[in-house]
Formats: structure tokens, C-alpha cells, sequence
């Protein structure tokens, strides 16, 4: 039951919009969210995690799904939403300081 745990506390922290804003680079998540045809044109660095999960949510569907279809996706990244909520509440002095240094990052077409 532990080990369960920790892997999936390890997958949601690879995938955690946090993570991909802050601790890598612009272009990685500038990239990710190109690669879903995400409709943002721009995250800004503050609450940049929670800003990164909505525009995965705001994304066409990926490999011809049907609209109708409903799978865990959606819930997996509320879940994230939330996480990030509280990481980038942590880390908003660095984010602050971030936006005013270097401003948004723009996810180029």
C-alpha cells in the first residue's frame, strides 16, 4: 500500500503543472502545451501551475476521441489543479519576482 502511494504521488508530481512552469524551462512547457493544441497563447508565471492544467483542459481532444466519451483525464487534472494551487502558493514570492523580471511566457504557433 505504501509503495502504491509514493508511485502515484511520483506521477502526479511529474505531471504537475507546477513543476513543468517552474522548475523547467519555458520552452518545455511552451512546448507541452503546443503539442495539445492548447488555446492559450500565453501563462503567466504566477499560479502558472494552475494556469498550465486549465489550458490542458482548454484542448482539443487528442486522437479522434469522441466528445461524448468521458474518461479519468478531466479528474486527474482537477486533482493536479489543486496540488498546484498549493505548490505555487508556496512558491509565489520566486513567481512574483519571475513575472516582473521576465514576464509570461508565450506559447509561439
Amino acid at each position: 500500500m505504501k509503495t502504491q502511494v509514493l508511485v502515484v504521488a511520483a506521477l502526479l508530481l511529474v505531471g504537475c503543472g507546477t513543476i513543468q512552469t517552474v522548475i523547467r524551462g519555458d520552452e518545455v512547457a511552451a512546448k507541452s502545451l503546443k503539442e495539445q493544441k492548447s488555446y492559450c497563447g500565453a501563462v503567466p508565471r504566477i499560479y502558472s501551475g494552475v494556469t498550465y492544467d486549465f489550458c490542458s483542459l482548454n484542448a482539443p481532444l487528442q486522437n479522434g476521441k469522441d466528445a461524448q466519451v468521458h474518461d479519468n483525464a478531466p479528474a486527474i487534472v482537477l486533482i493536479d489543479v489543486v496540488i498546484s494551487g498549493a505548490l505555487d502558493t508556496l512558491l509565489l514570492p520566486y513567481t512574483i519576482y519571475r513575472q516582473q523580471a521576465d514576464g509570461s511566457f508565450v506559447i509561439t504557433e
